[in-house]
């Protein structure tokens, strides 16, 4: 019986692996990871055998890896390979400018042995496509392969023929989600680089506009590009933005929040050192006054170095409207970020510790809509602000038709609710509101993001310092802003240094014909537009 079972192992061992199968020889080989420098230094070979098995052997049994073999010639045949990812070609390129011209357009134009076609080939005729390189290492190759370009490979040459042919499918130009508008264009940003940069190009007509691009992430090779107009921006910016972005090592990049993290000066601060935008037309403001922008690929949100505070609270449709109005705008959106940072904690502070603030009449209405309420007003306030949070999640979460239900309604039922069952007063449901309401004024996202932050930590001084608590808050974070840098600028310019010319659009928006330079702080070619360019009546006799 063990001689019987030795013989079977024998056979079984000896046994050859079905078809399909990978021996653990083969497994291991498919299995290795190439890394920059290896790939590099692997050349093509005169055989498109072995240089089909060495792409096959880098990139695994890919099952969207597509081989196309193709005879070359009627006589004197020469084997070619057509190699590419699907899904990422167009295949109307395919055919009608790589496939059909080497497979028939060749014999109309009367070469008819394998030979000539291929020597037409090398010099680059044939393929009608206007991107083609040649390409001598994997490293190439791979690079091209992977963002949507076809290689060929012609037995006897021992060089690839890449042929741009991009062809996945990506989102539709549509209006901004997060910076909508009334008056102002209407396209935004989406997740494709090469559609991104030509909606800039299409507004800046102008050969001083450059993007440079390099690739971050050593597994996702994701396409960063760096945008900038020459004799505009300043060579230190663009050389500190690049460096910053040289530093980066991390396996992947899948938005541009990544890059946001690893580049802004103080990582601990809550509020954003970079800006971030999804509207061509505001990236394009930005690079005009001197600044840097950042497109990554397959994010529609583009980041604007340097992101100093008053920049962050300016919204693209001030440009638009006219001056007195956007000016009017302007100063209620600066009340409305005070009052969303500073309304709760003042409320729990003044109810609390401050009453002889208050107006008589008034604090009698605020007693009598606290009687029967258990909670203090810290533990109401933050009840509330909890509450309010969490329907605010709750809408961004769900589908848009529902989450706007869900914010509404639930606002209304649940503010109710704890109005009827004496948890909370009626007016820390009005403070509360209006808190939210003003937060939603503020046209930065991220910067939003940090006063909600900074509310809570003063909301607790107040609970327990009163007044003096939320002073103390305050002036550590001024103290925190003053001290702060976006990319070497002051974050509190032009505050601090104190320059009143950059002041026409901070605080206020002045009109364009007296905006005749660039912020200071940014650029040294301040000059914008020419001088004298106020407007009058024909035959008034005023400015020119």
């Amino acid at each position: 019986m063990i001689s019987y079972l030795k013989r079977l192992g024998k056979k079984r061992r000896g046994k050859s692996l079905p078809e399909g199968k990978l021996s653990q020889d083969n497994r291991q080989d498919s299995a290795k990871v190439y890394s920059e420098d290896e790939l590099n230094q692997i050349t093509f070979t005169k055989s498109v055998e072995k240089n089909l098995e060495l792409v096959k052997g880098i990139v695994g049994a890919n099952i969207d890896l597509v081989t196309r073999r193709i005879s070359l010639g009627r006589s004197e045949i020469v084997p070619a390979v057509v190699l590419y990812f699907d899904n990422l070609i167009d295949p109307a390129i395919l055919d009608q400018h790589i496939i059909r011209p080497m497979v028939l357009e060749a014999y109309s134009s009367g070469l008819h042995t394998g030979p000539e076609i291929a020597r037409q080939l090398r010099v680059g005729n044939l393929i009608t496509r206007a991107e083609l390189k040649e390409i001598n290492n994997f490293k190439e190759l791979m690079d091209g392969l992977l963002i949507g370009e076809i290689l060929v490979l012609v037995e006897g040459m021992e060089q690839g023929l890449l042929i741009s042919s991009k062809g996945y499918k990506s989102r539709d130009i549509a209006e901004p989600d997060s910076e909508p508008v009334v008056r102002g264009p209407r396209d935004s940003f989406i997740e494709s680089l090469s559609i991104n940069i030509s909606l800039i190009r299409r507004r800046v007509l102008s050969p001083n506009l450059v993007f440079e691009s390099m690739k971050i992430g050593s597994v996702t090779r994701t396409k960063v590009c760096v945008a900038y107009i020459k004799g505009v921006c300043s060579p230190e910016l663009v050389k500190e933005v690049q460096d910053r972005l040289s530093k980066i090592e991390i396996d992947g990049l899948l938005e541009s929040g990544y890059i946001e993290e690893l580049i802004q000066d103080d990582p601990y601060s809550p509020f954003p050192q970079v800006g971030i935008t999804e509207r061509p037309d505001r990236a394009v403001a930005a690079i005009l006054e001197g600044r840097v922008i950042i497109i990554t690929d397959n994010t529609p949100m583009v980041l604007i170095a340097p992101g100093e505070l008053f920049s962050l609270l300016q919204a693209a449709e001030d440009h638009y409207n006219r001056y007195t109005f956007a000016t009017l705008v302007r100063v209620i959106r600066y009340m409305a970020f005070v009052m969303a940072l500073l309304l709760p904690a003042a409320y729990i502070a003044i109810t609390n510790y401050h009453q002889e603030m208050i107006p008589t009449q008034l604090l009698v209405s605020i007693m009598a809509a606290r009687l029967g309420v258990p909670l203090p007003a810290f533990l109401e306030a933050l009840l509330m602000e909890f509450a309010f949070e969490l329907l605010r999640e709750a809408g961004v979460r769900l589908p848009r038709p529902v989450g706007q239900a869900v914010s509404i309604v639930g606002a209304l039922v649940i503010g109710q609710a704890a109005v009827q069952a004496s948890l909370v007063s009626p007016l820390m449901v009005i403070v509360v509101a209006v808190t939210g309401i003003a937060n939603f004024t503020i046209p930065q996202y991220n910067i939003s993001l940090a006063v909600r932050t900074l509310r809570f930590p003063l909301m607790f001084l107040a609970a327990f310092l009163g007044l003096y608590g939320v002073m103390t808050g305050l002036i550590i974070i001024l103290l925190h802003l003053f001290s702060l840098r976006s990319f070497g600028v002051p974050y509190m310019s032009p505050i601090s240094p104190f320059k009143p010319s950059d002041f026409k659009d901070t605080f206020i928006r002045a009109p364009k014909w007296s905006q005749t330079k660039r912020p200071s702080q940014l650029t040294s070619n301040s000059q914008r537009m020419a001088a004298m360019q106020k407007p009058h009546p024909p035959g008034s006799g005023g400015e020119k």
